[in-house]
C-alpha cells in the first residue's frame, strides 16, 4: 500500500480490504466540513503507517448499508479492523497526533 489512502466504492471492496491485516477506514461525506479537515490528517498518517496498516475511505451517502452496520451514527468516523473485525472506533476531527495516538492505543 505504501501511504496510499484507498477510496472505496462500494461492499464488496470494502470488505476485500478489511479481510485480513489491520485496516483503517475513514467513513465521511462530502458535505462534511470536518471531514474534509481530516482527510490532509488521514494522509499524513497513511504516509507514516503505510507498511503496518492499510488506510481507506468510504463515503456514508454512498453506501450507507456499511455504515449502518458499523453504526456510524456521526462524522468523521474511523474504525479500525484486524482481519476484518472492527477493534477500535473512533468520531471527530482531530490533530494528527491525537490521530495517531488512536490508532497507536487499539493496536
Amino acid at each position: 500500500m505504501g501511504g496510499k489512502v484507498v477510496e472505496l466504492d462500494n461492499s464488496e471492496e470494502f470488505r476485500e480490504f478489511v479481510s485480513n491485516g489491520v485496516a483503517v477506514v475513514d467513513f465521511f461525506a462530502e458535505w462534511c466540513m470536518p471531514c474534509l479537515m481530516m482527510a490532509p490528517v488521514v494522509e499524513e498518517t497513511a504516509e507514516k503507517f503505510g507498511d503496518k496498516i492499510k488506510f481507506g475511505k468510504i463515503n456514508i451517502d454512498e453506501n450507507s448499508e456499511i455504515a449502518r452496520e458499523y453504526e456510524v451514527t456521526s462524522i468523521p468516523n474511523f474504525v479500525v479492523f484486524k482481519d476484518g473485525k472492527p477493534v477500535g472506533q473512533f468520531i471527530g476531527a482531530m490533530s494528527a497526533e491525537e490521530f495517531q495516538e488512536k490508532i497507536k492505543k487499539v493496536l
